[in-house]
């Protein structure tokens, strides 16, 4: 029975050392997510004391405002589940007491008996009356064994005790710091609670502002609107550039094929030897069908005249391969404006975006996603951007005060490409945008790994 005891003892400890290190893990990762968002509402309060300088940009301060209260919520969310966290805590610690109080009195009670019994059978006269009463020398030995494991009993009987009294202390200790913990961390959800009423309150102000701004609004949306279609004709005109400049190299590639297998067959046909058809094939997976001039794919991946070699083709696999884990193109930053269409709150106007556009200080340093080649540098619209080829895919960078690398250099993810630069609103930002060789923008935001 002791030995069961201990046993049961023994597993209480394990699964309740065992769930304890799962939660820690858990909370650890969620206060890992609350510095973040700290750190980023940090520099989205000085982003928003900076907009509120330039006195035009209503739309600035908005944006500013709703990444604020979007990230401020993230953060009372992560803090409730460290709440949840600590409450299943304090529950499974409080079955953990009530079960070792329970053990530790069955214990006790055992020892008490056993106590009692050593008590009344402590006379030397019983003991040896137990001893000669034995019917053989085996029966003897067995009583003497007997005695001795009893004694052996009643010792582990104590050690047990002194175990779960020990458990159950460090138990309470650790259920007390539980309810400590809760109570500090329902304070932190309370203060960003408060906080988070006072930027909705802001929210609404600059939306009554804006109600009153609608046309000083509408131009500035016009303006950015005609920014992003002449940025996006022009990523198209590269694209189609591209795509052209692959086909004629692969069919120039074909036709010297085609001549070469020809030439082949008349030696044979000279040497009445008939050859099968040729097939050209290259260690990019594609084949190429000499007599019809045609080139498909051998592992079923749609044909792309951006992937018909193999350095482009690698590129596509690798870009597609990252996808939700490519680095950001900063070290910071926050996205104040997101990928597709959104309405201005306060107005009937809606804007459109084919990427996401980041605020952070002029001059960040602006990095690649993926191994790749740039294909363009320069002016557009009075943008400084760089687009880099990735495969069939493409990134670009735009608002950049400088650029770093030069068209046809190979970059590798990480490679500096120059340095970030303004808006049209006139704050620190950086545009980026992913593209696939149709031309269909991409969201980013599905691309980049999570920042936290």
């Amino acid at each position: 029975m002791i030995k069961r005891a201990l046993f049961i003892l023994f597993s209480i400890c394990i699964l309740s050392m065992s769930a304890a290190a799962q939660a820690n893990a858990s909370r650890e990762d969620l206060q890992k997510q609350e510095q973040t968002l700290r750190k980023e509402l940090d520099e989205l309060n000085q982003l928003l004391e900076q907009t509120k300088r330039n006195k035009k940009n209503s739309l600035g301060q908005l944006e500013a405002i709703r990444s604020k209260i979007s990230k401020r919520q993230s953060l009372i969310n992560g803090i409730a589940k460290q709440v949840k966290i600590l409450d299943d805590a304090i529950y499974n610690n409080q079955l953990d007491v009530q079960r070792l109080n329970k053990d530790l009195d069955t214990l006790k009670t055992r020892y008490q008996k056993s106590i009692v019994f050593a008590y009344k059978s402590r006379s030397g006269y019983e003991y040896l009356n137990f001893l000669f009463s034995a019917n053989s020398f085996n029966d003897a030995v067995k009583r003497i064994t007997y005695l001795k494991s009893y004694r052996q009993n009643r010792e582990a009987q104590a050690h047990a005790i002194d175990l779960s009294q020990t458990d159950l202390n460090d138990k309470i200790n650790i259920l007390g710091a539980n309810k400590k913990d809760r109570l500090k961390t329902l304070e932190v959800q309370h203060e960003q609670l408060k906080v988070l009423v006072v930027d909705q309150k802001e929210q609404d102000k600059i939306v009554n502002q804006l109600k009153s701004k609608e046309q000083e609004i509408t131009a500035q949306v016009r303006q950015k609107e005609g920014q992003r279609k002449k940025m996006q004709s022009a990523l198209l005109t590269i694209i189609r550039r591209e795509t052209l400049e692959a086909e004629r190299k692969e069919k120039e590639r074909l036709a010297k094929l085609k001549a070469a297998n020809d030439a082949a067959k008349a030696t044979a046909k000279n040497n009445a030897d008939e050859p099968a058809p040729a097939k050209a094939s290259s260690k990019n997976g594609k084949v190429a069908n000499v007599e019809g001039g045609i080139t498909s794919t051998t592992d079923n991946r749609p044909y792309s005249a951006l992937e018909t070699t193999e350095e482009g083709r690698e590129a596509s696999i690798l870009f597609e391969n990252n996808k939700g884990s490519l680095p950001w193109p900063v070290d910071k930053g926050n996205v104040y404006i997101h990928f597709g269409v959104e309405n201005i709150p306060g107005t009937k106007l809606n804007r459109k975006s084919d990427g996401i556009e980041l605020a952070l200080p002029k001059g960040s340093s602006v990095k690649s996603l993926a191994n790749g080649v740039v294909k363009y540098t320069g002016d557009i619209n009075g943008d400084l951007t760089v687009f880099v080829q990735h495969g069939k895919y493409f990134s670009t960078y735009t608002h950049l005060s400088s650029i770093n690398v030069n068209v046809g250099q190979e970059v590798k993810a990480g490679t500096l490409l120059g340095r970030s630069g303004i808006n049209l609103d006139g704050e620190g930002a950086l545009l980026l945008m992913i593209s696939n060789e149709k031309g269909v923008f991409l969201d980013p935001e599905n691309w980049l790994k999570n920042r936290r």
